[in-house]
């Protein structure tokens, strides 16, 4: 199969008509065409519009999922109706337009398919085959041909995105890849083969039995009918709920991030943030007291330490004037006693000795200090001053400093605290969101209540619909020992025995290919320092087993975010491989969790090889720059940015990628 051209009017983002080429176009000089054709976009560009779009096309409602049903189906499909930027511009009708090639039974036919939908209307579909009208086909009969020419399981293996990637990586339950298998090997249709021919045998054994017997196995029958009917109307009304459930939670998503462009962030902060401006002031106040307290204390000393070291060599000076002073006077007294003393003893000679000691003392006397008393203060008085100038300023001056850094933080914090209450927008601009949050939030946990509620009744119905297949089986089971089996019953009983072991044999020989195949596409996308794993998959409970080199089972469980990646990318590869298809392979974010080593394993290693149609639909940061130019430049065909307007709303498609292609590129 190759994929032609993609034609898209008014689908999702894509206002009005879009003509996409996506057949890979031939090398300069080469007859080989390069196979990748590029497509980039940032998130919310339009990228994942190409897959849905081509799923769409080819398979209508299943695109949706299995289970979608019919009003399901057109509301879905209504959904994807371009949405203009005014009200003039909502257009009521889109159509996807698919062509491709497809060889079958050795003759390559091409096929266009066009399907188109109003809203609230059932699509339209028609089917060209050679620029034929294939108008014979109805409806059912134009999707029976699609499906068939190409099964909705099988282009799961080819046509998906990053999440199904995500989902097969994590799925531990092994569930994902057993529905895979199943669908590939066709065992879905040998199962509702053989549940037809057990329908048969169990009418030509119910033909033989009693009339008591049969009415009883009619009416088991009936009722498991009646099971089976009020079981699936149950899992509808639990799938709706969980519809539901999702969109509540994309609504929550949405309100969510409209709270926060409002401002919400800061909003729900700004309770905190009044009572942070609280403490900060009574913080403020406090340090501003301790500031004046320490003003009215001895900092104003340390404020003129020049002027401070002048008083204090005045008051040193004034004290040794005053101590000079009393010395003076006390050693005057002395002298008139000694005078009188020495005079009255020694006469005439003792009076010029006394003389002569009272000259000898005035000398001494009139080198030390003399002056005028400024302050004349007590001794006392003078050391509290030096204690308050010398030691209190310095320790006031400590205390004050340290204050006052802190008042500037405290200061500065309320200024943010302040800014930041200032952006919160008042709690009436919010309150409706604020409403509708909570609103959604007990619409969403009353639905999962409801979900949950119903499940446990379909299971309850299912159990009691596998009471009643216990008993017609056990009905059966006693009838055939006494049945005389005809030629028709003997035929579907053996075709039913060799079904089973049809479905066997095919299933631990497509099994074990796969596993070689999950091998050689693991190995060439491991890095060295990986793993080297192997794959041992279970014919009867398709488990996969990881088996390292050493034949150590590992448990999937323990791999990296990255080995698990390339362990659903090599799963995939090697359930493509085995399928036999020859399809185009399609990747919407094929690069989102991966590291820059895993990534170059692809980059070189799969894209280039995984089919001879490639269509990778990137963002910037998957397939940058470096892996564009330097590494896929030879591999792709053709390249396409898909371009966001803001202003209409809509998106659209120019040739060439984030960095244009150079000629040798084209």
């Amino acid at each position: 199969m190759l994929i032609k051209q993609l034609v898209l009017h008014n689908f999702r983002v894509f206002r009005g008509e879009h003509v996409i080429e996506l057949a890979p176009r031939k090398r300069q000089n080469n007859s080989n065409p390069r196979p990748i054709v590029l497509f980039g976009g940032l998130n919310g560009a339009g990228k994942t519009s190409i897959l849905s779009a081509i799923r769409i096309a080819l398979y209508g409602r299943l695109a949706f999922g299995t289970s979608t049903q019919q009003q399901e189906y057109v509301e879905e499909l209504s959904a994807l109706i371009h949405n203009g930027s005014t009200a003039g511009e909502n257009p009521g009708e889109a159509s996807i337009e698919l062509s491709f090639t497809y060889n079958k039974g050795g003759y390559e036919a091409e096929f266009t398919v066009t399907r188109t939908w109003k809203k609230g209307k059932k699509d339209q579909l028609s089917l060209q085959q050679d620029g034929q009208s294939l108008s014979e086909l109805d409806y059912d009969q134009c999707q029976g041909f699609l499906n068939e020419l190409i099964p909705h399981g099988i282009a799961d293996l080819f046509f998906f995105d990053g999440e199904k990637i995500a989902e097969l990586a994590e799925d531990d339950s092994g569930n994902i890849l057993r529905t895979a298998v199943r669908r590939l090997l066709g065992l879905d249709l040998i199962s509702k083969l053989r549940n037809d021919l057990m329908i048969f045998v169990k009418r030509q054994q119910s033909s033989q039995l009693e009339v008591s017997k049969q009415q009883k196995l009619s009416e088991l029958e009936e009722q498991a009918k009646t099971f089976s009917f009020l079981a699936e109307q149950i899992l509808e009304k639990a799938d709706f709920a969980k519809m539901r459930i999702d969109l509540l939670t994309k609504e929550i998503m949405r309100y969510e991030s409209l709270l926060n462009a409002e401002g919400g962030a800061f909003a729900q902060t700004k309770t905190q943030e009044k009572q942070k401006v609280d403490t900060l002031l009574k913080e403020k106040e406090r340090l501003e007291k301790a500031l004046r307290h320490e003003c009215d204390g001895s900092l104003p000393y340390a404020l003129a330490p020049k002027t401070l070291g002048l008083l204090l060599e005045q008051v040193n000076k004034e004290m040794q004037i005053k101590q000079a002073s009393s010395f003076e006077k006390e050693l005057n007294q002395f002298l008139v006693q000694l005078k009188n003393d020495i005079s009255f003893r020694s006469g005439t000679t003792g009076l010029i000795a006394a003389e002569a000691i009272e000259d000898n003392l005035k000398d001494f006397l009139a080198s030390k200090p003399k002056g005028e008393l400024l302050f004349d203060i007590s001794e006392r008085e003078a050391g509290m001053i030096e204690q308050s100038i010398e030691q209190d300023s310095k320790k006031s001056w400590e205390r004050f400093d340290l204050y006052r850094i802190q008042l500037a933080e405290v200061e500065e914090q309320l200024e943010q605290a302040a800014a930041n209450i200032a952006r919160a927008p008042e709690d009436d601009q919010l309150m409706d969101i604020f409403e509708k949050l909570r609103e959604l939030d007990r619409q969403r946990e009353t639905k999962r209540q409801e979900y949950r509620s119903l499940l446990e009744e379909a299971k309850q119905t299912k159990q009691q619909q596998l009471e009643c297949a216990r008993q017609i089986q056990k009905t059966h089971d006693q009838a055939r020992n006494q049945h005389n089996s005809d030629s028709a019953f003997n035929n579907a009983q053996e075709t039913i025995n060799l079904l089973d072991r049809y479905s066997e044999l095919l299933t631990k020989a497509r099994v074990k290919t796969l596993s070689v195949n999950f091998g050689d596409a693991y190995r060439k996308l491991a890095r060295k320092e990986d793993l080297q794993l192997n794959a041992h998959i279970n014919p009867e409970t398709f488990d996969v087993e990881l088996i390292d080199e050493k034949g150590t089972v590992i448990n999937r469980k323990l791999l990296s975010a990255g080995e698990k990646q390339i362990y659903a990318i090599a799963i995939l590869e090697a359930l493509a491989k085995t399928s036999g298809r020859d399809l185009p392979v399609i990747i919407d974010t094929p690069l989102g969790r991966l590291d820059s080593q895993h990534r170059d394993k692809l980059i070189n290693h799969y894209f280039p090889f995984a089919s001879h149609q490639v269509v990778l639909l990137s963002t910037d940061t998957e397939v940058d720059e470096r892996y564009f130019v330097d590494q896929l430049r030879d591999d792709i065909s053709h390249a396409y940015e898909i371009v966001f307007n803001a202003h209409t709303k809509s998106s659209a498609l120019k040739p060439g990628y984030f960095w244009e292609l150079t000629k040798e590129a084209i």
